[in-house]
């Protein structure tokens, strides 16, 4: 297999994993309400927002290798236990630790702009994570 097609593979598996982060997201977000739990629901919201963008710009960026992006699927499993504010916060954390996850694994099929991208993406969901009680962690050997 070629640089090319495993950088666009990696894309592809990026940007699937923005379509199935957008669907859940939704979902939790549909559970919320801002007039209940303002906080959750603009941090859901925002993260929403955020992977949104991530798919937008991962589309580009297969666009611009020359493949054609995949789309998303029509249904996606959505979290068990996420009825309540405390399961939504859980199931929100798990979905950005398997987006950081997946960007992880990715980068190293990548360069150049590619790369500054799943890094990027990688750093954004790190970040998310604590927005939804994720704790700090070092990183081995450090």
């Amino acid at each position: 297999m070629s640089d090319q097609t495993d950088a666009v593979d990696a894309l592809q598996t990026a940007l699937a994993a923005e379509h199935a982060a957008v669907y859940v997201l939704a979902s939790l977000g549909g559970r919320l309400s801002r007039s209940d739990n303002a906080t959750l629901f603009e941090t859901v919201e925002q993260a929403y927002d955020d992977h949104v963008a991530a798919r937008d710009t991962l589309i580009d960026h297969v666009v611009a290798a020359g493949a054609r992006p995949i789309g998303s699927a029509a249904a996606y499993d959505l979290p068990r236990g996420a009825g309540s504010p405390v399961g939504i916060r859980r199931a929100a954390l798990a979905l950005e630790q398997h987006c950081a996850a997946t960007y992880l694994s990715l980068v190293t099929a990548v360069n150049g702009d590619q790369r500054r991208l799943l890094i990027t993406l990688l750093g954004d969901a790190a970040v998310r994570q604590l927005d939804f009680g994720g704790s700090v962690e070092t990183f081995p050997g450090s």
